[in-house]
């Protein structure tokens, strides 16, 4: 394959998708990895990016509604199929490959919260839902960092469905069903019960409006330009691992539905916050206080995502910047996913407070995906984007601070002849 000639090809395709940044040279390296990995051509690039959650925090796993996009950061992996039925993948950080024998599609316990079980879990979800599948090479690069709140995770299962898809069934799986597969292998082999939201946002791309109230959820693509409107969109990571924080994000869903089971119901979705105010003599010692917390930060975000989105459509900034700021203070005060337990690090609040104190009058700021560590999201007016990152970058480490762009598409494969 002759990577720079399909670059040049595709060059305002990829304009658009890294925001102006040249990948020539990036997506010639990867080739190159994977000659010598495997002595050998490869056929193809998928791209999946990572996405960022505007407004809607934790919303999407009680069929909720999120304001999200997909970023200029992504995935990506250079294929080429086998045929023995092996996956061998390598990845960018890891001198060993991930080796997945598709012969054997069964839950393994072993393998929780690793590569191996994504692998192994798309690909039998596909297989259940009647795709082919067989197997392939990968070699992969990402700029999605990991515990980012940027969904590195999720941008990974989309780039491995698309994979299996443009190598053996033909470009031939819609993006919505692409975030189920997804989500399935996340959920029962990699053993995280996440919703569908990370998923979706970066299968789609673009700027969405999404409502999980509906089966498959309900894709709205909205049109902004937050440049135009003077602001850059900041993410600052601001520390802390993902890894060991399973059950502190299982225990947000399941809160929130233990809530809802106490009301008659089988998510929030189907609560107004009237009828939760009504029922909390019923729900006070029935389930727990930090629960009911959580599920008045529900109803109020599944609301406020409404508000953002209108705002979006409206074209007016400062009641958009305000629902924006509104749901970062009610994570940090009803869902309280900024702190973990035991650590005195509280780098999360740090952040927000520094943000606060900086952008308040002129911008917005929020914690940013799943919380507890990782980043927080920052509106910053774009004559302020260099003092706001110095500031940051001060306390939290040189390189902190990333400025973002909205990427148009969602994954995408480019091959010489076109998927």
């Amino acid at each position: 394959m002759d990577v720079k000639a399909l670059l040049a090809q595709n060059q305002e395709r990829m304009r658009a998708l890294y925001a102006g940044v040249d990948q020539t040279e990036r997506y010639m390296r990867l080739a190159d990895l994977f000659r010598e990995k495997f002595a050998r051509e490869p056929e193809m690039f998928v791209s999946a990016p990572g996405r960022t959650e505007i407004v809607g925090n934790h919303t999407d796993h009680n069929n909720g509604r999120v304001l999200a996009g997909a970023v200029n950061l992504d995935t990506v992996a250079a294929v080429a199929p086998r045929e023995d039925g092996m996956v061998r993948l390598y990845s960018d950080g890891y001198d060993k490959p991930f080796l997945v024998d598709l012969n054997d599609l069964t839950v393994h316990d072993g393998e929780k919260e690793t590569t191996f079980a994504l692998i192994r879990g798309v690909a039998a979800r596909l297989k259940e839902l009647g795709y082919k599948i067989g197997g392939f090479d990968a070699q992969v690069t990402s700029t999605v960092f990991k515990g980012s709140g940027l969904s590195s995770s999720a941008a990974f299962e989309v780039m491995l469905v698309a994979a299996f898809d443009a190598l053996f069934n033909g470009w031939s799986i819609d993006a919505k069903l692409n975030a189920r597969i997804s989500q399935y292998a996340e959920n029962v082999y990699f053993g995280k019960p996440s919703g569908l939201l990370d998923q979706t946002a970066s299968a789609v791309g673009g700027l969405v409006a999404l409502d999980f109230g509906e089966n498959p959820a309900a894709v709205e693509a909205l049109c902004c330009d937050f440049g135009k409107k003077g602001f850059s969109l900041c993410v600052v990571s601001a520390g802390g691992e993902h890894g060991n924080l399973t059950a502190d994000y299982a225990a947000i869903p399941s809160e929130m539905k233990a809530v809802a089971k106490a009301m008659g119901v089988n998510v929030l979705r189907q609560v107004s916050a009237a009828q939760l105010e009504a029922a909390l003599p019923k729900l006070k010692n029935n389930v727990s206080d930090r629960a009911i917390l959580r599920a008045f930060h529900f109803v109020d975000e599944d609301a406020r995502v409404v508000e953002a989105v209108d705002a979006v459509k409206r074209g007016e900034m400062e009641a958009f910047l305000r629902a924006v700021i509104g749901s970062g203070e009610s994570s940090w005060k009803l869902l309280q996913n900024l702190y973990v337990a035991g650590s005195d690090n509280q780098e999360m609040p740090l952040a927000l407070e520094m943000s606060r104190r900086m952008l308040a009058g002129k911008g917005a700021w929020r914690i940013h995906g799943g919380g507890f560590a990782g980043t927080i999201l920052a509106f910053v007016p774009q004559n302020m984007v260099q003092e706001y990152a110095q500031r940051m970058d001060a306390v939290f480490g040189s390189g902190a601070t990333t400025v973002l762009a909205i990427r148009p598409e969602g994954v995408v494969c480019l091959k010489e002849h076109a998927v």
